[in-house]
């Protein structure tokens, strides 16, 4: 198996496999719901502030490093 180096930018540019998509969508949506919560113009309790910020970075995380997979190139 042949190793290509790339640099963070080719990655994100590069093709990503459907597996990674899902994972970078419910990312995505998961950041949404908890910026959302945290955004809410009503008081919320403290423990629905803390989960939602919670939301926010895993989401962050999940979307920011699923679209660093590529394809490999034998496909």
């Amino acid at each position: 198996m042949k190793t290509e180096k790339k640099s963070v930018l080719e990655r994100v540019a590069a093709p990503t496999p459907k597996f990674f998509k899902t994972i970078r969508n419910w990312g995505l949506v998961l950041g949404a719901l908890g910026g959302t919560l945290v955004a809410a113009p009503v008081a919320l309790p403290a423990w629905l502030l803390a989960a939602a910020k919670a939301l926010i970075v895993a989401g962050s995380v999940a979307a920011g490093v699923s679209q660093t997979a590529v394809k490999g190139g034998d496909e």
